[in-house]
């Protein structure tokens, strides 16, 4: 081939070879994009537990498929006419179990127990965090629970924002006694569409939580929690979660934005306690009481 000809192949190639290089990267950044958008972990404890000033385990567990979780475990005050009754606390997408303190003492004054754990790749807890990952974690740690000796009417699940994802999720999967969504949305897919409308979220996007299109298989009470002022989830998710829900189902309006629920701390802890009152009526009526 002459050398020019050899020349203007080349240039005719590279634009072939630029595009077929885009098509192979464009997928990965796609998925490592949105991965970064909805996992935030931190793996540094910046708490230890201790700071309630009460009794609590720090327990160590396996999933199904062999990743070791770390979670605290806050058993109720001695006394406490809700002893039998446990909050099993799915958090949201960023830092890992010390960032939750604060909601863990609310819950505490309830009367119940309450165990927060850590999804694979956050705090202490080994692996890799992922849609299907969470799920088997929350299963896990609601495993453990069942061996500790509480019923599965007795677990109340609280999602956390992206935890009431994986709280809807798990609630699917188990027997459980009611279901918290606190500033949770519908869906990822609707939450990343209102967030970058330029991006074809729902077409491209493999990280679901689908937690709208779950709510009217839950057929366990569901409280659904959120605030006017939350920037980020807005309030209609929580109006859209509340409709698609079975009774019984209640809705609590928080104050503040997001990462702010218990700004109104009494009034959050007041709803709770009304909820909890409603999932042990529900025992009653089924000829199931608590322990």
């Amino acid at each position: 081939m002459p050398f020019w000809e050899m020349m203007r192949w080349r240039i005719r190639k590279r634009p072939l070879l630029a595009l077929l290089g885009f098509c192979l990267v464009a997928p990965i950044m796609l998925r490592w994009f949105e991965h970064s958008q909805i996992y935030c972990p931190d793996r540094v404890l910046n708490a230890t537990g201790a700071e309630l000033g009460r009794p609590f385990e720090d327990v160590y567990f396996r999933t199904g498929d062999g990743v070791e979780l770390n979670g605290w475990f806050f058993p109720s005050d001695t006394n406490s006419a809700r002893s039998s009754q446990v909050v099993l606390l799915c958090h949201g997408n960023g830092g890992n179990i010390s960032y939750r303190l604060d909601m863990a003492e609310a819950l505490l004054s309830t009367g119940v127990n309450v165990f927060l754990f850590d999804y694979r790749g956050y705090g202490r807890s080994k692996g890799y965090p992922s849609e299907e990952g969470t799920y088997q974690d929350a299963e896990a740690a609601c495993r453990w629970l069942e061996q500790r000796g509480f019923a599965g009417r007795d677990i109340i699940v609280f999602g956390e924002s992206l935890g009431g994802g994986v709280a809807a999720g798990l609630a699917t999967r188990k027997t459980i006694g009611g279901l918290v969504l606190q500033s949770t949305f519908t869906s990822i897919s609707d939450i990343g569409a209102e967030l970058f409308p330029w991006l074809p979220v729902r077409l491209l996007g493999r990280i679901k939580y689908d937690t709208l299109s779950k709510l009217p298989r839950i057929k366990v009470p569901v409280l659904v929690m959120h605030s006017r002022d939350d920037q980020l989830i807005r309030f209609r998710h929580g109006e859209r979660n509340y409709a698609a829900a079975g009774e019984p189902k209640l809705f609590c309006e928080l104050f503040g934005d997001h990462n702010d629920p218990l700004t109104n701390k009494a009034r959050f802890v007041a709803d709770f306690e009304k909820f909890v009152e409603v999932v042990s009526s529900q025992r009653v009526k089924a000829g199931d009481s608590p322990k």
